[in-house]
């Protein structure tokens, strides 16, 4: 079922920038048990990358997180031929390094992240991220706990939801569809899509509904981020995924929006550049890069794979290598 539904964005691309770290496992960092390099795949999904990940270097161990309890289930059917070179764990990804503690792994050789939404929460209707559906107003990746986007419609003050649909989705008519919001929830509280993608067209200007697709995409961004907290969980997640790296492991990282990216390069380029004072003859080595990057700025899906996947399209990928432990 899950194959057939999930399509793995890049994966060759994803393969080939992970190959010279888990083809063997590099830094004579030895990993736990002398049982092969390790991959941790921060965003399970449903497990195509890690299926391929597996079969494409059949001396790795895998650590599989996600945060989807059902996306974990039908995963843990997919790699269920791999035994137990496959580990899954219920955690959001910013909870790495306890899951690596708890399983006494001190140090990993590749780390990847596929970010945004899995092909399961989109084409299943109930979870509320398509804004195509009508549906329960939802959008939780982890259904067990949190709030759902009904409830920031209709409980935050309108300065908050303001910010929200601003920063995490770019949306310059924030301050109308807020108001439209607040007008309405007044009369009856938010509980699916269809009502509000219907308030977001009604409320925009004419013009703003001709170009960039259906009007409501940026708002439901929106809206899935702060239920999430996926931009907050990310600015932890990166650091820390870098820091499990042995000396000579990769990191790829997927991103599917602009602030997403960002983030990455940010991070990516905080560790790749020298920290050393200006005028010293001599770097010492504590102030030397941590990282090396292994993409020219971020790499994009090749046109034929965007025909085949449109849900690619948008997919930017960025890569590094560990290349020097912290010196203290």
């Amino acid at each position: 079922m899950s194959e057939t539904r999930h399509v793995p964005v890049m994966l060759q691309r994803c393969l080939d920038l992970l190959e010279p770290a888990l083809a063997t496992a590099p830094g004579g960092a030895a990993p736990a048990e002398g049982r092969g390099p390790v991959v941790v795949d921060c965003t399970l999904g449903l497990g195509g990358h890690s299926e391929a990940l597996l079969s494409a270097f059949p001396a790795a161990r895998l650590i599989g997180l996600d945060r989807d309890p059902d996306a974990l289930k039908l995963a843990a059917e997919r790699l269920a031929p791999f035994g137990d070179r496959a580990t899954l764990v219920h955690a959001v990804y910013d909870e790495l390094p306890d899951v690596l503690d708890r399983l006494g792994v001190p140090r990993v050789q590749g780390v990847l992240f596929d970010l945004g939404v899995s092909s399961m929460q989109l084409d299943e209707a109930e979870r509320g991220f398509a804004y195509a559906q009508d549906a329960p107003l939802d959008m939780r990746m982890d259904q067990t706990s949190g709030i759902s986007a009904a409830e920031v419609l209709n409980t935050y003050p309108p300065g908050e939801l303001v910010r929200v649909l601003r920063v995490y989705g770019e949306e310059k008519f924030a301050k109308k569809i807020v108001e439209a919001v607040v007008r309405e929830r007044q009369r009856e509280p938010f509980r699916t899509s269809a009502r509000l993608v219907e308030l977001i067209r009604e409320a925009l200007p004419q013009a703003a509904k001709r170009t960039g697709g259906n009007p409501a995409k940026r708002t439901f961004q929106a809206l899935r981020i702060e239920v999430n907290g996926e931009l907050a969980v990310l600015e932890r997640a990166v650091p820390a995924a870098v820091a499990s790296l042995a000396v000579g492991g990769r990191i790829a990282v997927l991103s599917y929006h602009s602030l997403e990216d960002r983030m990455v390069k940010q991070i990516f380029a905080e560790g790749a550049a020298s920290t050393a004072p200006p005028g010293l003859p001599v770097v010492p080595e504590q102030y030397q890069p941590r990282l090396k990057l292994l993409t020219r700025g971020a790499e994009l899906p090749p046109e034929e794979e965007i025909a085949e996947n449109r849900r690619a399209a948008p997919a930017r990928l960025r890569g590094a290598e560990r290349i020097r432990e912290d010196v203290a």
